[in-house]
This record gives structure tokens, sequence and C-alpha cells, in this order.
């Protein structure tokens, strides 16, 4: 899939079956700066996302065959152009019309007879937005967390490449992506979310201990799978959290480190870097520095070659009693 851009100009698809129309924005959009892609049906358009991914997409609901309404939904259905905006461009005015477009996965609308300026305009606001969601997804996916947001529903409106990685590898069959959750996690989701409906106040989370993790294992690993809530907007947050099989449990019991910790040292006897932890563990580089510096405390050390060094020496006792059982009641 190739995103055709040039200069960061922002790339527009616009579907009509009318010429006067797709003429008349082409050339408002061209004197705007934006690069203009065109289809005149909505299987054309359909077949044009299938070479590149537009920044917007203006959308016609009255069309001969596929119209505007199941256009969108279809869009909507795919991976890669899912999170692209849709505008509807409509005569009809009627409520049940605009609350269809909304359902089918629109946006916004304009009404015909087009005003390019208020167009403009309204395309500018739709890209400034859906800019800030990327930006906010990037920053998530670099920081490797493992996230998946929920619609009211129970349904995954997008998740961070390392939930998609994850999901993929625990639940065989299931490729990570689209809006559907695996059937095991999206009969949890349900059977939760029906229950909060019917016991939830505004001043009992979602988030509440009466909600238990769902766990699954692979590899002799374990996926943890936790609700959430985001402080700020409300979503429902599904976290996923990999608990990998560790050699130092042992060792969490002597200097009492908690779980998380146990982790993060295992991996750093193992050799790896702070940012290989942070993605094998779900976090980022800087919890994983919070960690080390718990460690050294409790293990009484002051670097992490003499926290390996430490770990390595415990597994070395514990095979060499393992291998002669009597020296240790000798």
């Amino acid at each position: 899939m190739t995103r055709t851009t040039s200069n960061n100009r922002h790339v527009i698809l616009i579907v009509d079956d009318v010429p006067e129309n797709l003429a008349m924005l082409s050339d408002a959009l061209n004197d705007a700066g934006y690069m203009v892609l065109v289809a005149t049906d909505g299987l054309s358009a359909l077949e044009r996302l299938g070479y590149a991914t537009p920044d917007l997409i203006l959308l016609d609901a009255v069309m001969p065959g596929l119209d505007g309404f199941e256009t969108c939904r279809r869009i909507k259905q795919l991976p890669h152009a899912a999170h692209v905006p849709v505008m509807f461009m409509t005569g009809l005015t009627e409520t049940e019309h605009v609350v269809r477009g909304f359902e089918a996965g629109g946006i916004d609308y304009v009404v015909k007879p087009i005003q390019p300026q208020q167009a403009l305009a309204r395309i500018a606001a739709h890209l400034r937005n859906a800019s800030m969601i990327s930006l906010a997804r990037t920053a998530s996916e670099a920081a490797a967390h493992a996230v998946i947001v929920l619609d009211a529903d129970g349904a995954p409106v997008w998740q961070t490449g390392k939930a998609q990685e994850w999901i993929a590898r625990y639940f065989p069959g299931h490729d990570g992506g689209g809006r559907a959750l695996p059937a095991r996690i999206g009969d949890w989701v349900a059977r939760h979310i029906a229950h909060a409906a019917r016991d939830r106040h505004d001043s009992a989370p979602l988030t509440a201990p009466s909600i238990a993790p769902l766990t699954t294992a692979c590899g002799g690993n374990e996926l943890e799978i936790r609700f959430s809530r985001g402080e700020r907007s409300g979503d429902l947050l599904l976290l996923l959290n990999e608990n990998a099989q560790t050699d130092a449990a042992p060792l969490a019991d002597q200097y009492q480190l908690t779980p998380r910790e146990a982790e993060v040292l295992s991996w750093l006897a193992k050799g790896k870097t702070n940012r290989d932890i942070a993605e094998i563990l779900g976090m980022s580089p800087r919890t994983v520095n919070k960690h080390l510096e718990h460690i050294y405390i409790k293990m009484g050390v002051e670097t992490r070659a003499a926290a390996a060094a430490l770990t390595a020496g415990h597994r070395g006792q514990q095979a060499q009693e393992a291998a002669h059982p009597t020296l240790h009641d000798a």
C-alpha cells in the first residue's frame, strides 16, 4: 500500500457521479494546494483505495449502484482506510438522512449545492483533527504500549501495533486487526459491559476490582488483559501486558521484587538493553529505568552488570544444588 503524497500535500478523494461537481471541487481543492483523486461511483472509490490512501474523502450520498452510505460502511471495514475521515455531500437534509450518514461512519456533511469556501474550511478542520489523532497513535506506538480502544458496544475502534501483534500470537486464527475481537475476548468484554450497565454509577468506574483480568498462555508466557478508562476522554480501553516466563522468580522472593521487577531483571540477565526490555514487556524505556533503580536498591548493587552477575550466580547455585541435592544437607 502506497500513499500518494508529494511535499506533504494532503490527498483528497472526491466521489461523485456528476462531472460538474467533480470539476468544481477539483479546481477548488487544487487551488487550495491539495492533491485530488476522483471516482465516479462507490465501486471505483473502493478500487482507488486499493492503490492509495487519501487523507480525507468527500463522498456523494446519492449515487447509482452502490450509494454513498454503503460505500462508507465498506471503507470503514478496510484496515488501511478505516481511519480516513469521510465527509458526505448531499442534498438530503432530513434528519434521518443525516443520522444515516453518521451511522455509516461519516464525520460531517456539506449540503449541495456545495459552497467551496465552506467545504474547504471544514476539510481543513477535519485534517487538523486527524493529524492530532495520528500523532497520538504514533506516540503510543513509540512507547510500545499495547492498548485497544473500544466503542460503547465493546467493538475495537483502534489499537496499537503491539496489541495487534500479541492478539495474533495468543489467539491463533485471528490477525489482531479489524473491527472484531477474538471470540473469547469479545465474550468477556460483552459480559462485563452488560454487568457494568446494570450496576454502574457515575462514581463507580468499570475498572472495579470485581472485574478480574482475562489471561491466556502461549509458549510459556502469559498475556493479561485488563479494563481501564481514559482519564480525560472516558474511552473504554483494554490494556494488554505480557508476563514473560522468568528464571528470576527465586530472586524475587529473596529481594522482595515485584513480579514486574523480576521480569525486568530476568531480561537484563539475558543481555537485553533497556529498549529491548521495553519492547518485550510493552512499557516505555523510562519505566524500565525506574524498575531498574528499584531493583538495584533492593539487591544492594549499583550497576546493571552487578545485578546480572548476581542473577547468574544465583542461577548457577540452583543448577549445582539440582545436580547434587545432598550437598545442601551436608
